[in-house]
């Protein structure tokens, strides 16, 4: 789900992105914000329909369930979601999850995440920012700087096994 709303701000022409991830004890907040395209309130609405898909990033796909999976995420644990967005100006989604609920899906494995996420496809810019209040974590990502130190790409498997270690190192 993360994967898929960060995805769509890249598709959606983002030149940055910022991923936010604070997880608590009980709780696991996530913020996904960039200066795509953005959407006009009819066609934010339209995007809650699991549906709906404007036919444009995925000329052949009849389903955009990304957000329609998020909201029923949120709403049957116990969590909470926002999307605001504006066109030309970018969009916004938030998403609170209880992790208390014993239907709330795992946080998953975040490096491996960051390193699906750091290496889509596209020129854009990408800060990313964690943090674990039981673990006591707090790390940030940026995109363009792990691109400069590895040589300026990351789509080589040496670059991409370099980036995963690092990644992993930061939840050391």
């Amino acid at each position: 789900m993360i994967a898929d709303i960060t995805q769509n701000s890249v598709e959606a022409g983002a030149s940055h992105v910022t991923l936010e991830c604070i997880q608590f004890p009980d709780e696991f907040d996530v913020t996904v914000s960039d200066n795509g395209s953005g959407m006009s309130r009819e066609t934010l609405m339209k995007a809650e329909d699991p549906f709906y898909t404007d036919g444009k990033k995925h000329p052949n796909r009849k389903v955009g369930l990304g957000i329609p999976f998020l909201i029923q995420t949120a709403e049957e644990t116990d969590g909470s979601w926002d999307i605001a967005s504006e066109p030309g100006k970018g969009t916004t989604v938030a998403m609170k999850f209880n992790l208390a609920n014993i239907d709330t899906p795992p946080v998953g494995n975040l490096p491996d995440l960051f390193l699906e996420l750091m290496t889509l496809p596209g020129d854009y810019d990408m800060d990313i920012h964690r943090t674990d209040k039981a673990a006591g974590l707090d790390y940030r990502l940026n995109r363009n700087e792990l691109k400069d130190v590895l040589g300026g790409e990351l789509e080589s498997a040496a670059s991409q096994i370099l980036l995963k270690k690092f990644i992993e190192s930061q939840e050391a």
